[in-house]
């Protein structure tokens, strides 16, 4: 259960990295809801710690607890993915432009960010000619990563099952 635990930790490590890398070597600009899909995998590696060091039953609660954080991760990629296509508006303000109402030109200059935002409906394609924006596959990553946590609770109980079964023929 332990090597689960640690290879969620290094998923989840490694899609922050490719988002750092992203972000501080190609020079993509991460939106608001880009910044939110990243939360998940930080409390996956968190949760994954856990599993690894606390003893069996806790590290099944600390799996088990993996699979809603990466399903919440699988939604907040669709609701990215729809917002770049169109099918709805983002829910956080910070990725409409800016509405300035009344006052001089001059304060609706001091009212604006000092850094523009990315727009959350300009979606970001890593990969030349496939039609999946970061957002897109990072969706598919969180729900392909329920996967090695239904294995490790899959074979945390079948190998119970089978410490039990030998208990019983040893009495």
């Amino acid at each position: 259960m332990r090597s689960y635990a640690l290879l969620l930790v290094l998923a989840g490590c490694m899609a922050l990295g490719i988002a750092w890398w992203s972000e501080h070597v190609l020079g993509t600009v991460p939106c608001e809801l880009c910044l939110m899909e990243r939360w998940p995998y930080r409390i996956v590696i968190g949760l994954g710690v856990l599993a690894a060091v606390l003893p069996r039953s806790g590290a099944r609660v600390a799996l088990w607890l993996c699979v809603p954080v990466l399903l919440s991760g699988g939604v907040l990629s669709f609701v990215h993915v729809g917002v770049e296509q169109g099918w709805w508006i983002s829910p956080f303000p910070s990725c409409r432009a800016p509405v300035f109402h009344g006052g001089t030109f001059a304060e609706r200059l001091a009212s604006m960010p000092r850094h523009p935002a990315k727009p959350c409906d300009a979606a970001t394609y890593l990969v030349p000619g496939l039609p999946l924006s970061m957002a897109a596959m990072d969706g598919i990553y969180a729900l392909l990563l329920i996967l090695p946590v239904h294995l490790a609770l899959r074979h945390g109980r079948v190998r119970a099952m089978f410490r039990d079964r030998g208990q019983k023929t040893i009495r």
